[in-house]
């Protein structure tokens, strides 16, 4: 990332100089200095205004996302370091071009922030961020920031690490607050991703009573510390989540949802995951009959009694299918994800709820197969399955 913005002050000060020679010049020399100024302009970008709109209203104008995920979320020294190209507006165009028009960019931090007390995020980091978030509210889409890969080091939810937990998720998203202070109600803050404290039996299922406690402190440590910045920030959605984002009836047991009316909850649903992933057991389905769509339905009717019934919107912020080959049939699975995405954002619609694809860019290799958009290309691995996505969204 460094070497990158060092190659770009090296162009932009040799234009200085050229602007320089040139004024030193009559006739043409002055026209070449103006059009080497005006090609040297960043482009400006209408980042919105706030309308007053609360949260269940805002995410009533959404209808369907794309993750750019394994990029900005990379553990590496920039984006790439995943294997991922470098994200450019070109990517974000041709995803906003297919249909998609929430854009959840996923930001690991940690590796970018310096030592306490104030636990700085690298100036260049937080304006390659902007940069990512620039393209798609340039392309007038919904665009979602987080703190992605921070329960992998320091985020942990357990009482033994708090006191060096909230200081520095409030000094991360107090700045993060003021750097994006001006964008206008297409931007949303979603605090945490998937809080847990790894490896323990109770990871995937809800959590222990303290891990879920301690998320409820650090959702609201990110909400005060958001709301105290002022400004749009006072009316932006921020999105809470529940311990590691989990549907379930332990997750949501003591959930806090006492906010104000600008906050949605952010939740995961790779369901049924035995259909969703690839787990190489003897119950794993590769084929979809709807049989099992009474466990997406499942997951609805609990988010409905503990959130949606509340007048609280909710995000799914990742869902999706993993391409899998079929024993024996030796070809992709892509119809019966398709299957399942017409079962899966059926029920979706029902309840009002937006949906956010996890992709990764993995399709034909690594070992999570979320890939549907072929960002080096520009094209669709699945074309299938991105055209399903959107047709479930389509005027009637």
């Amino acid at each position: 990332m460094k070497q990158r913005f060092t190659k770009i002050a090296a162009i932009l000060l040799a234009g200085v100089m050229m602007c320089g020679c040139a004024a030193n010049n009559s006739g043409s020399g002055a026209e070449t200095s103006t059009a080497v100024t005006e090609e040297a302009a960043a482009p400006v970008i209408d980042r919105g205004e706030m309308r007053g709109l609360d949260a269940k209203s805002l995410v009533s104008e959404m209808k369907t996302g794309w993750n750019l995920g394994n990029s900005l979320d990379a553990t590496g020294a920039d984006e790439t370091s995943w294997g991922n190209p470098v994200t450019t507006q070109e990517m974000i165009d041709a995803v906003k071009a297919q249909g998609f028009d929430v854009l959840r960019v996923p930001v690991t931090w940690g590796n970018h922030m310096g030592e306490a007390p104030d636990y700085a995020v690298e100036p260049e980091w937080m304006e390659r961020v902007a940069e990512v978030v620039d393209y798609g509210i340039a392309d007038g889409m919904y665009v979602i920031i987080n703190t992605h890969h921070e329960p992998d080091t320091w985020l942990l939810p357990q009482s033994e690490s708090m006191d060096e937990v909230v200081p520095q998720l409030t000094a991360l998203w107090q700045q993060i607050a003021e750097r994006f202070a001006d964008y206008g109600d297409h931007l949303v803050f979603e605090g945490l991703n998937e809080p847990r404290v790894k490896g323990i039996p109770e990871e995937w299922t809800g959590g222990t009573e303290d891990g879920r406690a301690c998320v409820n402190k650090l959702n609201r440590v990110f909400y005060d510390t958001v709301r105290a910045t002022g400004g749009n920030n006072a009316q932006r959605l921020l999105l809470i989540s529940t311990y590691a984002q989990q549907v379930t009836m332990d997750a949501f047991r003591d959930f806090d949802t006492d906010y104000d009316e600008y906050t949605g909850v952010s939740l995961h649903a790779y369901t049924p995951y035995s259909f969703t992933y690839h787990n190489g057991e003897s119950w794993e389905l590769f084929k979809w009959d709807g049989s099992e769509k009474k466990s997406i339905e499942a997951v609805f009717k609990i988010m409905d009694k503990y959130v949606l019934s509340k007048d609280i919107p909710v995000i799914i912020t990742e869902y999706g299918s993993v391409t899998k080959t079929i024993p024996d049939e030796m070809i992709y699975n892509n119809d019966e994800v398709v299957k399942w995405v017409n079962d899966y954002l059926s029920v979706a619609k029902e309840y009002g709820v937006p949906c956010v694809w996890w992709d990764n860019n993995q399709y034909y290799s690594g070992n999570e197969h979320f890939g549907i958009f072929n960002r080096s290309e520009l094209t669709w691995y699945s074309p299938k399955v991105a055209d399903a996505i959107i047709a479930n969204y389509q005027e009637q």
